[in-house]
């Protein structure tokens, strides 16, 4: 395959290491779908205060080939893109110096299968290098935005808004998203708080000056600002990169799956409305999700779904000059086995495009990977796919730690 032309990072006033920005991965994800959630749980009068709020906070991206439900009528699989932007702008909290730039650094794709049995949860990491399609002008209606070649990921929210980054997700999987929605740091603190926490586990201490994160080896509770550090800390786990920052906000993720799915949470009223409320408040939804009867039909088939059912993956990379590539042939068939709504089974030595490791199974040895999540037993013959090696990522039942170091102290 021919290597592409790869444009400098410096092209699109990208990240500098002194200041990494930070990524929202995992909470974006979660937070919405106990939004979702809470929406079957919290009364009609509570849901309807935040009504308003939605909708006054909606972005137009078009139907990306999906349709809009009703209540209580919605059949076939769901595509979800959450989106998490790094800007500055309209924040009230202080994180640092103000890079001036609005890049979409988080990038997951949640899909829910045709019969609601399983969910994948895929984060594409924010230096892939992508092609952008001609996608919607959001500042002139009627009018397309030029193509681009080989330009990192997380310029696309800047480049053409949340439309665009759906577009563009979309074209890379061939898969239809009808769904999107957008957070910004104050909507992960906020949503931190509104769940009352998560508690993490940390295998090996983390030391990270540029976050001002500091936590010791064993279990901490993080909400607020800290569970934000904890998110945008790249310098301090793994091996200082971003796939690594990835797999252990999985670590957050997953834990906060299993609270979320917990009975003291789902049925505590109060913590359930005010989720609602700060997503309200700090998530801006596309014109499809924007909508109680639309996430109460979602929310049905995505409550149901088993721990070990869903399942946390990285997109498949390779490392490309200053950058990544897709692994051609892993994202191939991870994207062909979601597709087909197959029962997705990790492997147990898996290797991604660098040698660092951002975390290990919880009393495990940091030598060796999370283990492979194992089919439930009654999965249909057939139904199982084996991914490759290069595939990495865990299912939200596995209690994994975090892999600190030192690597951000200065």
């Amino acid at each position: 395959m021919e290597t592409p032309a790869i444009r400098p990072l410096a092209q699109h006033g990208r990240l500098k290491n002194a200041n990494p920005v930070a990524s929202v991965v995992r909470l974006v994800a979660i937070g919405l779908c106990v939004l979702l959630v809470s929406a079957v749980s919290v009364g009609a009068i509570a849901f309807t205060r935040v009504a308003g709020e939605l909708n006054a906070n909606k972005v137009d991206i078009g139907t990306g080939g999906g349709s809009v439900p009703t209540i209580g009528a919605y059949s076939g699989a769901v595509n979800l893109l959450l989106v998490g932007s790094d800007t500055r702008n309209g924040q009230k909290g202080h994180y640092g110096d103000n890079p001036g730039s609005t890049l979409n650094d988080v990038n997951i794709l949640i899909h829910v299968s045709d019969d609601h049995s399983k969910a994948t949860v895929m984060s594409f990491p924010r230096d892939l290098y992508v092609n952008v399609p001609a996608c919607a002008d959001p500042d002139h209606p009627g009018r397309n935005l030029q193509p681009e070649t080989d330009v990192k990921i997380n310029s696309t929210l800047e480049y053409g808004g949340v439309g665009c980054v759906r577009d563009t997700v979309a074209a890379l999987t061939g898969i239809s998203v009808p769904y999107a929605a957008l957070i910004t740091f104050d909507g992960v603190v906020e949503m931190s708080n509104a769940v009352g926490g998560v508690q993490v586990c940390v295998a090996k201490a983390i030391n990270d000056d540029y976050t001002q994160l500091h936590l010791s080896a064993g279990s901490h509770t993080l909400q607020g600002p800290t569970a934000l550090k904890f998110l945008r800390t790249r310098h301090g786990v793994g091996d200082g990169s971003d796939l690594t920052r990835i797999s252990s906000q999985q670590v957050f993720l997953s834990a906060l799956v299993r609270k979320a799915k917990s009975s003291a949470t789902l049925t505590d009223v109060t913590k359930l409305y005010g989720l609602a409320k700060a997503a309200a408040n700090s998530m801006v939804l596309s014109s499809t999700l924007a909508n109680l009867d639309t996430m109460v039909s979602i929310a049905r088939a995505v409550a149901p779904i088993s721990l070990d059912r869903f399942v946390l993956v990285q997109y498949p990379t390779v490392v490309s000059g200053d950058g990544l590539t897709p692994n051609t042939t892993a994202a191939k068939a991870l994207v062909d086995a979601v597709k087909a709504d197959k029962t997705l089974r990790l492997s147990t030595k898996q290797k991604g495009a660098t040698d660092g490791q951002g975390s290990v199974v919880q009393g495990g040895s940091t030598a060796s990977p999370s283990p492979a999540p194992t089919p439930s037993s009654s999965a249909p013959s057939g139904d199982t796919v084996d991914l490759p090696d290069t595939v990495v990522g865990q299912t939200a039942a596995q209690q994994t730690c975090s892999v600190g170091n030192d690597l951000g102290s200065r």
